[in-house]
């Protein structure tokens, strides 16, 4: 069981518990001002916080939420959209936010497409990614104008991890999904706006 510590984000305008055993990145390197990246001291997992500007019509309902949540996730993968995959998406309630808030998490896989002037055996050893797992948290702020995404990656590296213990069409998540399932759900229970002053800002 992963050890969590309440971690202010963005200069404590916001707070959430994060596992213990993630890193700010910003102390390694520069981070853009409106993200907030955390990464596995011991692996290759990330989490990202996201303030950017609302996509999407007005209101709120399944369907202006779910192209909203598309276009995030295209906006994520950039041009290699054609090697993604949803496996399911639902309404997330977070414990610290009002209820009218609506948010949203959908699992993907993003598959790197074969490039074709590499030929085979190119990859260094150990250094080949067979997927990453994608959970994407969508928090619509409609009257900050803001969606907050919640990012949580997970590179699948050949041989760091059982490949016979992933299928998600059959749904066998494996260790490195499973655990980032249960940052995300420690997430949507502790995350807190402490500032919403924070969302004009950025």
């Amino acid at each position: 069981m992963a050890e969590y510590k309440t971690t202010p984000l963005y200069g404590g305008a916001l707070i959430a518990d994060l596992p213990a055993n993630f890193a700010d990145v910003s102390t390694i390197r520069q981070v853009p001002d409106n993200q907030e990246v955390y990464i596995d001291k011991d692996g290759f997992t990330s989490i990202i916080f996201d303030i950017v500007e609302r996509v999407g019509g007005p209101g709120t309902n399944p369907e202006i939420d779910g192209n909203a949540l598309t276009t995030h996730l295209e906006e994520l993968v950039g041009d290699g959209r054609d090697g993604v995959k949803v496996w399911n998406t639902t309404p997330t309630l977070f414990s610290r936010l009002d209820e009218d808030i609506p948010a949203y998490t959908l699992i993907a896989t993003h598959s790197p497409q074969p490039d074709p002037g590499k030929t085979a055996g190119d990859d260094r050893p150990g250094t080949s990614t067979d997927f990453t797992a994608i959970i994407l948290t969508l928090v619509r702020l409609e009257r900050e104008k803001t969606d907050l995404l919640i990012t949580i990656n997970v590179p699948h590296i050949r041989g760091e991890y059982d490949e016979e213990d992933v299928d998600l069409q059959l749904g066998k998540q494996g260790k490195l999904i499973g655990d980032a399932v249960d940052y995300a759900s420690k997430i949507w229970e502790t995350f807190k706006v402490k500032d919403w002053g924070l969302f004009k800002e950025v």
